[in-house]
């Protein structure tokens, strides 16, 4: 029987790497993972912002970064301003504060969009792994490595295993368009 772990295993990836994307959009609330993508000239090496300082979330609205070294400050700043994340850090010397502003309800709808087109794309990619897993399976059974009805059954698995994951994917974005929504 043939083994759909592996395309089960890339259909996963698939919904992580959007569980991921979700993470840094903001919704309106502080969120540390909104500061995932963006590096820090760290001597010299582009370095994770969490690699260089504590990052704390004290209130609803505010993410509060403090460096391990005072000299990183500037270089903190200067990461998160050239970032697209559109926020101006404040610096007081000592901590960076990250400020989130309330989200409109024109951004609201802008940023549910997004997250149904994120959403959409990763449909999009696990419905190719299936087709690219019926190809492999079709191409066996027609070299006589499986037979007719394996054949069927291991589509009707990579079908069942589609649909688990457009569910999980379904489910995902309405999480995070409700997130998104609710002022």
């Amino acid at each position: 029987m043939q083994d759909i772990k592996v395309y089960e295993d890339k259909m996963n990836k698939t919904l992580d790497n959007l569980q991921g994307e979700y993470g840094t959009i903001r919704a309106g609330r502080a969120n540390p993972h909104v500061l995932d993508k963006i590096k820090v000239d760290y001597y010299g090496t582009p370095t994770p912002i969490q690699q260089v300082g504590n990052i704390s979330v004290p209130e609803a609205r505010m993410i509060v970064i403090q460096p391990w070294e005072k000299s990183l400050l500037k270089a903190i700043e200067k990461a998160i301003l050239t970032s697209d994340l559109g926020i101006n850090p404040t610096n007081d010397g000592s901590v960076i504060r990250l400020i989130f502003p309330e989200l409109t309800e024109d951004r609201r709808k802008e940023l549910s969009k997004e997250v149904k087109k994120k959403g959409e794309n990763a449909k999009v990619a696990v419905r190719n792994i299936r087709r690219d897993a019926n190809d492999t399976f079709k191409k066996q059974e027609k070299a006589s490595e499986i037979s007719e009805d394996d054949l069927e059954e291991v589509i009707d698995k990579m079908q069942k295993l589609t649909d688990k994951m457009i569910e999980k994917i379904d489910k995902a974005i309405e999480a995070k368009t409700k997130e998104i929504m609710t002022v």
